[in-house]
């Protein structure tokens, strides 16, 4: 499922929104935000091993944060989780890659919206509907440009220090939106 980059150069990213981290799904239901502090890359990578274990084929999964907030290393771990095939590197340039499952757990699409200007217009180009009930899709960068695929999905915000630093403390909010999410214990990601 590699799509060819979009033909426009680079664009800048409108960025993660600033508003309440809580964001409510069109049916209203939102499990209540879960924040977790991660001091370092292998400690987001973790967190990707656990969230795995709360993934189902049909889960959309969408990461926002600022460049080198940790999305990737995020998933890589999720995909060290589901057990799925090839390395988990940022698909920034083909926009999606697909990891099939080595066993008999989901595949994992991993999709970069960043260079996508547009919004679900350009997303159903990439089938992604087509892929969602078969799937785990964790999208980074969706943030305005996926939301109508499900009214179910998990949204992860990654927020650390910005400027001249070095510092490795990401915060991560983990908020739930749906029927999906609704009853699911998210706090277990808190480790």
């Amino acid at each position: 499922m590699e799509a060819p980059a979009a033909a426009q150069g680079p664009a800048e990213p409108s960025g993660p929104s600033s508003g309440p981290s809580s964001e409510a799904a069109p049916s209203g239901i939102a499990s209540p935000d879960v924040e977790i502090t991660v001091t370092s890359p292998e400690q987001m990578r973790e967190l990707g091993r656990r969230l795995a274990k709360l993934l189902r084929a049909g889960d959309l999964v969408m990461l926002s944060g600022e460049l080198g907030a940790g999305k990737t290393t995020l998933t890589r771990g999720l995909g060290e989780g589901l057990g799925v095939r090839g390395a988990v590197t940022s698909p920034t340039f083909v926009i999606a890659r697909v990891h099939p499952s080595l066993g008999d757990g989901p595949p994992l699409v991993h999709v970069d919206a960043y260079r996508l200007s547009g919004g679900l217009d350009e997303m159903e180009d990439l089938d992604l509907d087509v892929s969602l009930s078969d799937s785990v899709i964790v999208v980074e960068w969706g943030e305005g440009k996926v939301e109508e695929l499900t009214e179910d999905r998990l949204r992860l915000r990654i927020d650390r220090a910005v400027g001249d630093t070095t510092d490795e403390v990401r915060h991560v909010t983990v908020t739930g939106l749906g029927e999906r999410w609704a009853g699911a214990d998210v706090s277990v990601l808190a480790g």
